[in-house]
C-alpha cells in the first residue's frame, strides 16, 4: 500500500459575464484507491456540485463563477492498495467475451485513430503471443519510437501525428499506445493522474497521462512515456482519449490564458504504518476490481 498526498491550485481571470466550469481534479474513488481526506477551497462564494460517473468513478466539480479572479485549491490524501499479478499469467480477453463497459475502448476515437494503424499493428505485434507481454511490447515500442520533449505538441495532436513526428509529451505517448492496442482488438483507455516520481529535469509536477488496458477481467496500468512511477499514480479520470478527461473545461470567457496548474505530490512513509514508497515493479498493477465478463 502507498499513501499519497497531493495538491492542485488553479487560477483564472474571468471576463465580465463569468463562466461555467467542469473540473476533473478530484481523486477517483475505486476499489483500490481510498480517499482518506480531502479539502476544496474556492475563492468565490459559489455553490459547487460534485458528481461521480458510475462507470469510470471519475468525479466532476461543476460551478458557475462571476467575472474577476477565481482560485480553485484541492488537496487530498489517499491510500492505494494495488492489485498485483504475475505478468506472464495474464491473457487477453476475446472480443466476444468483453463486458459491455470495455467495448467502447476498442473503437477508434478522436485522438486514437486505430482504424488507420491496423497494418502497422499486425506487422509489429500480430505474431506475438497474446497477453500482458504483448501489450508490454507495444508500450516499449512506443517508448523507443517517440522522444519525450515538452511543448512539442498541441491539443490537436493525434496518434497519427505522433507516429509521424516521433516526439511528444505523455498524452501523445498514451494516444499512440492506445491506438495500436485497439487496432489489435485490445481495449485500452486514456487515464489522467499526477506524475509522481517524474525527473525534476522535465519540469515541475504536472498532470500525467497513462494507459489502462483490459486484460483477463481487469484494467492494468501502463506508462508508455516512462517518465513517472506507476505505483505512485493517483487516478483522476478515464476516457477514450484526452478529449474525455480534460482537468478543466470552460464555458465562457477568460481575460487571458490561465497560468499552468500548480501541483505538488509526495508519498508518505512512517514507522508502524504499512505504507511503501512507490517504486518500479516488474509485476502487473491495477487499481480496479475484477470485471465480470459476458
Amino acid at each position: 500500500m502507498v499513501r499519497i498526498r497531493f495538491a492542485i491550485d488553479l487560477h483564472y481571470e474571468l471576463a465580465g459575464p463569468g463562466a461555467d466550469f467542469v473540473f476533473n481534479i478530484h481523486a477517483a474513488r475505486t476499489p483500490c484507491q481510498t480517499v482518506v481526506d480531502e479539502q476544496l477551497q474556492i475563492s468565490q462564494p459559489v455553490q459547487p456540485t460534485i458528481q461521480t460517473d458510475p462507470l469510470t468513478s471519475a468525479r466532476y466539480l461543476r460551478l458557475s463563477a462571476a467575472g474577476g479572479p477565481l482560485h480553485i485549491s484541492y488537496q487530498a490524501t489517499l491510500d492505494i492498495d494495488h492489485h498485483v499479478a504475475l505478468a506472464d499469467g495474464i491473457g487477453e480477453t476475446p472480443v466476444a467475451s468483453l463486458p459491455l463497459s470495455a467495448l467502447t475502448y476498442i473503437y477508434p476515437s478522436r485522438y486514437c485513430q486505430s482504424d488507420r494503424l491496423s497494418l502497422l499493428a499486425m506487422n509489429e505485434f500480430g505474431r506475438l503471443p497474446k497477453g500482458y507481454r504483448r501489450v508490454e511490447a507495444i508500450q516499449d515500442w512506443v517508448r523507443r519510437q517517440v522522444t519525450f520533449k515538452s511543448a512539442t505538441s498541441s491539443s490537436a495532436t493525434s496518434a497519427l501525428d505522433t507516429l509521424t513526428d516521433r516526439v511528444g509529451v505523455c498524452r501523445d505517448f498514451a494516444h499512440l499506445m492506445i491506438a495500436i492496442c485497439r487496432a489489435l482488438n485490445i481495449p485500452a483507455r486514456f487515464t489522467t493522474g499526477i506524475d509522481y516520481g517524474a525527473d525534476p529535469a522535465l519540469g515541475p509536477s504536472d498532470f500525467h497521462a497513462y494507459v489502462e488496458v483490459f486484460l483477463d477481467h481487469r484494467w492494468y496500468l501502463f506508462d508508455p512515456s516512462g517518465t513517472a512511477i506507476p505505483m505512485g499514480f493517483v487516478r483522476l479520470g478515464t476516457g477514450r482519449d484526452a478529449a474525455d478527461v480534460s482537468y478543466a473545461t470552460i464555458f465562457g470567457s477568460v481575460v487571458a490564458p490561465p497560468p499552468p496548474p500548480l501541483i505538488s505530490v509526495r508519498a508518505l512513509s512512517e514507522p508502524g504504518h504499512p505504507w511503501q514508497l512507490p517504486h518500479h515493479r516488474p509485476e502487473a498493477l491495477s487499481t480496479d476490481a475484477a470485471v465480470d465478463i459476458a
